[in-house]
Formats: C-alpha cells, sequence, structure tokens
C-alpha cells in the first residue's frame, strides 16, 4: 500500500476509535518552538514547574523519542459536556478532570491505533504519548492541521472549538502530511480580557506561573500566594474561563464518551459538602480522575483558599 492510502485507514480507524481528528506531520526539530520555548523558561514562567526543564531536546526534537521516527500523528478527543455542578455557588473543576481520568481513556484508545497501524504495514517503531512526556503536543496538533493555537494558547478548532484533548503517536513509517490551518483569532481579545490574574500578559503568551490551573493544580506549595486572593473566581481544581469566553466554543458539541461523564455523586456536592470534605470522600470521588494529582491536602489548601476569600469580601 502506498503512503496515501495507509494515510487514509490510519485516519478512518481514528475515527471509527472516537477521536475528532486526526492529521500528520513530518518529524523534524522544531526549532521556532525550541527558541520560544528557552526563552519561556528563561523568564522564569513556568513558576515551580522544574519538570519544564528536563529533556529540553528531546521535547523539541520526536527523533529523540522514537528511532528513526518520520512520522508525528495528532489526535484529538472531544470532552465537552455542558452538564456542570448543580450548586452554582460550590467550588467549581474544570470540565476536563469531571469525568475519569483522559490519560487511561485516551491513552488505550491511542494504543488501539498503534496497534492497528502495527497489524497493516508490518514492523514498525512507534510510541504512544497523551501528555506524559516531554512532547509540545499543541505544536504539533498545529503543524498537523487539527487547529491554530490560540491568543490563550490553548489549540482551538473552527469546526470544534478547544474543549478536546491530544495525544500524538510518533512513528517511523513516512504517510501523508497534512498543512497547518489559518489562524481565526482576529482582533477577538475576550480570553485576554476576562483571565483574572492577567495569565495571558499578550496575545499568544501566556505566563504559567500566574495562571489559576498552576496555583490549583502544579504549585504545592502549603499555603497559596496572598496576593492572589479573591482572583480565582471561585476554581479549586485548574480553571476554564477562557475557554467558556472564546467564541470559537460556540461550535463545541457534547462529547460520545460514557468514561467523561461526571458521577452523580460529584455533580450533587454543594459548597457546604466541599468545604467538609473528608479523605475518605476524596478517595471515593477521585479514585479515577484527574483530580488526585492535587492529591487530598491539595484540595483543601485550594478549598480554604476561595473561603477565606469569601470571608474577607464580606
Amino acid at each position: 500500500m502506498n503512503k496515501y492510502h495507509v494515510t487514509n485507514l490510519i485516519k478512518a480507524e481514528a475515527k471509527r476509535l472516537g477521536f475528532d481528528s486526526c492529521g500528520m506531520s513530518k518529524a523534524e526539530k522544531l526549532d521556532k518552538e525550541a527558541h520560544e520555548l528557552e526563552r519561556w523558561l528563561n523568564q522564569q514562567m513556568h513558576g515551580k514547574m522544574s519538570y519544564m526543564e528536563n529533556y529540553f531536546d528531546k521535547r523539541t526534537d520526536p527523533r529523540l523519542l522514537v528511532d528513526g521516527a518520520k512520522t508525528v500523528i495528532s489526535l484529538s478527543y472531544n470532552y465537552y459536556n455542558p452538564i456542570q455542578q448543580n450548586d452554582d455557588t460550590a467550588p467549581k473543576i474544570a470540565m476536563y478532570a469531571l469525568g475519569k481520568d483522559y490519560h487511561e481513556v485516551v491513552r488505550t484508545k491511542a494504543e488501539k491505533l498503534l496497534v492497528y497501524i502495527q497489524q497493516m504495514v508490518g514492523e514498525m517503531n512507534g510510541r504512544c504519548f497523551v501528555d506524559s512526556a516531554p512532547v509540545l503536543d499543541k505544536a504539533w496538533a498545529a503543524r498537523s492541521g487539527l487547529g491554530w493555537v490560540g491568543k490563550n494558547s490553548n489549540l482551538l478548532s473552527k469546526r470544534k472549538g478547544s474543549y478536546f484533548f491530544l495525544a500524538e503517536i510518533i512513528c517511523d513509517v513516512e504517510l501523508e502530511y497534512d498543512s497547518p490551518v489559518k489562524d481565526y483569532c482576529g482582533t477577538c481579545t475576550k480570553c485576554i480580557d476576562a483571565c483574572p490574574t492577567d495569565a495571558i500578559y499578550e496575545p499568544y503568551k501566556v505566563d504559567g506561573s500566574k495562571c489559576i490551573s498552576y496555583f490549583t493544580i502544579e504549585l504545592k506549595d502549603e499555603v497559596l500566594p496572598t496576593d492572589m486572593k479573591g482572583k480565582f473566581e471561585n476554581w479549586m481544581f485548574g480553571c476554564d474561563i477562557c475557554q467558556q469566553v472564546c467564541p470559537i466554543n460556540s461550535q463545541a458539541e457534547t462529547h460520545h464518551e460514557p468514561d467523561f461523564n461526571p458521577t452523580p455523586e460529584l455533580l450533587q456536592m454543594t459548597a457546604d459538602d466541599w468545604q467538609q470534605l473528608n479523605e475518605e470522600t476524596f478517595k471515593n470521588l477521585f479514585k479515577h480522575s484527574a483530580v488526585k494529582r492535587t492529591k487530598y491536602k491539595g484540595l483543601k489548601r485550594n478549598i480554604s483558599f476561595l473561603l477565606s476569600n469569601t470571608k474577607s469580601v464580606s
């Protein structure tokens, strides 16, 4: 089979597995992105995420992750769900974390696609990545035509919005490569205007050390910065503000993945329930959730921080 035919078969199988988009790009060093990443790190915009400094060469060259790599297959998987927590005064969880941990769900799908490719082409070298290795997933997705990197630094799709996970298969099979798509952000600045911590300090530039997701997930300090009081808009894990205000998400459609549906127990938690959260309830609620990443102690810290904001205002 020629590479054009193989490429089309891979895209068809990806769709059958539930992926919303699948695109191909040539595996090569990301020179432009490497320069931008280096500058971002030098400006300390990764805060205390020291792991971002590791494996710089691998992060910017997929051929160092997979021997003989020729293609990066980029995949997107929708998680948009209009069903939210019942108590609108309760501390909020980012939409992506309301269901089962995406690492487990999406990785399983990607691995099935890799097996399919191996069965089709024979002996090959390939690896799957789902936000678990030094891969610049948004850069590859943009190169593969899945969308463009917007002013809020998320990958945006004109037809699908931005509520989707990204995954990659890096392999030594040469395929038909896709082309990048047009940037449709235009003059819109809604994400910049809406960010309560000014993390999006200019179009297409995000200071990770000021992002609510950084404070509520990545930062492991026992106490959150006092200068951030009153700025979290009741988010206790992650943040969706820059996606909620983005006009492109008027195109978002509800996902079809049962594993991403939140449990009734989680949706029914009230503001009082969260304030009284104990470790046993935490373990039961988030046994298979990405929220377990922050651990019980971290989530309690976040909830207490939000409660202190309320007290200071009242």
